[in-house]
């Protein structure tokens, strides 16, 4: 196809990443990563008749100070937490004579403020404004915002460019989404106010296709909640029973209490589930309108899920309204004894331009307005029922006694090799845990700098 423009654009698409995620600066090991999909997903959103010269650059596995190349045009997707840095960079970039443009979730729910640092603001989708956005900078007409809410276009949704990534720095390149968007209200959650509250799905036709095109037969589903529309869930399983999948996904507890869907989860090839347990009191899940858990069916539910040999990386939040001092060794008391294959905790985190996040700001709870603060793991409001300090030591206590190595070992005795991968998460969030109580304020603020 015949290029409109002779000379290539120069352009980098960049994952910034915070002080404890970025490669060789944090302490998150090769063994809990797995390729993001934001960078190879615009890739191959570049129109065929425009000419680019393309780099592409994770910081979580690779150093900025490695890059050659010096862009005419950058695109930044950006989450909250990596805000500061991707401000950071823009301003340096910028200072070099690149246009600049941020998009992702942070300034979908923030425009206003990415605006103050970009020379353009991508809200919405990128399937379309992506495009534009690249013919309209060949013209030197950049736009300042571009805003796309509508409905997801199917037919604009490309097969990411795999093929741009190092495999070597992930444990696979093997991800994909089928869905978009969460129908759900989880207070503790942004995905609903950034899609607003929509639940997209794509043609499973076209899922079968994508994956039809991978090197081997394993899936990570990166969608935040893949199975929650009955109808299409068993539509989409069903699909991928002829492919003889080894897959794993993210899930609430809901689909897996439906006796149907649970045979098809296990017959198409669910080799694991990182399940969002949240908390192991009904009062705290009530509390961030997560009232469709059950609590009393933890127990039960992990054993069989162990039995069909699905493995769990379950995730638990400290900090609600409903939270006291002993949610921590309850937590982790019950963590060992059901053998959670892979335990995550966070902590309770109001995303800025979200419902819960002005709600505590009219309460006067907002401790923090620095976003590299907001990675889940720090602190940044004033909890009801204990101090912030209590919270933050709480949380330092329960990933540390969950990564003792008697606790990882009895936790997958009688379901596991030495040598299997799960062994090396636990050991990879063993070294994270270790590590975590190191990234103070001061370094996490730090961590804008090169």
């Amino acid at each position: 196809m015949k290029k409109i423009n002779d000379i290539p654009i120069k352009l980098l698409l960049l994952l910034p990443a915070d002080a404890i995620h970025r490669f060789k600066v944090g302490n998150f090991k090769k063994s809990l990563r797995y390729a993001p999909l934001t960078l190879t997903y615009l890739a191959a959103l570049i129109p065929d008749d425009i000419n680019v010269d393309l780099r592409i650059l994770d910081e979580g596995v690779e150093s900025l100070s490695s890059l050659q190349f010096e862009p005419d045009l950058v695109g930044m997707s950006v989450m909250t937490g990596t805000a500061p840095r991707a401000y950071y960079l823009s301003e340096k970039f910028r200072e070099k004579g690149a246009k600049v443009v941020l998009g992702g979730v942070h300034p979908t729910l923030l425009p206003d403020e990415a605006k103050k640092y970009g020379d353009s603001v991508v809200v919405g989708f990128g399937e379309r404004s992506f495009p534009q956005l690249l013919y309209d900078f060949l013209r030197n007409d950049l736009k300042q915002t571009y805003i796309d809410t509508e409905d997801l276009p199917y037919d604009k949704i490309p097969i990411p460019r795999r093929d741009l990534l190092n495999r070597r720095n992930y444990i696979t390149v093997n991800t994909m989404m089928a869905t978009r968007g969460c129908p759900n209200n989880c207070k503790f959650c942004a995905v609903p106010h950034v899609w607003k509250h929509h639940f997209f799905r794509r043609p499973i036709p076209d899922i079968i296709n994508e994956i039809q095109q991978f090197k081997d037969k394993k899936v990570i589903f990166i969608d935040v909640n893949l199975l929650e529309d009955d109808d299409y869930t068993r539509r989409l399983l069903k699909a991928l029973l002829d492919l003889k999948l080894k897959w794993v996904g993210l899930s609430n507890t809901k689909p897996l209490f439906n006796p149907e869907v649970f045979s098809l989860i296990v017959k198409s090839g669910c080799k694991g589930l990182l399940i969002g347990f949240e908390s192991i009191m009904e009062g705290s899940l009530s509390g961030i309108n997560k009232k469709f858990s059950n609590v009393n069916k933890y127990t039960e539910l992990l054993k069989k899920l162990h039995d069909n040999g699905i493995r769990v990386n379950g995730t638990f939040l400290f900090g609600t309204d409903n939270d006291t001092l002993d949610i921590f060794e309850k937590t982790v008391e019950f963590v060992d004894r059901v053998k959670i294959d892979l335990p995550r905790y966070s902590v309770f985190t109001p995303y800025p331009g979200t419902p819960v996040f002005r709600e505590l700001e009219s309460q006067g709870r907002i401790l923090e307005y620095n976003w590299a603060m907001y990675d889940v793991e720090h602190v940044v409001f004033k909890p009801k029922n204990m101090t912030p300090e209590e919270l933050q030591e709480g949380l330092h206590w329960a990933w540390n006694q969950t990564y003792r190595t008697g606790s990882i070992f009895r936790r997958l005795s009688g379901t596991f090799s030495i040598f299997h991968y799960m062994l090396f998460a636990n050991f990879g969030y063993k070294f994270y845990a270790k590590k975590l109580p190191g990234y103070t304020r001061e370094v996490m603020l730090e961590g804008g700098m090169i």
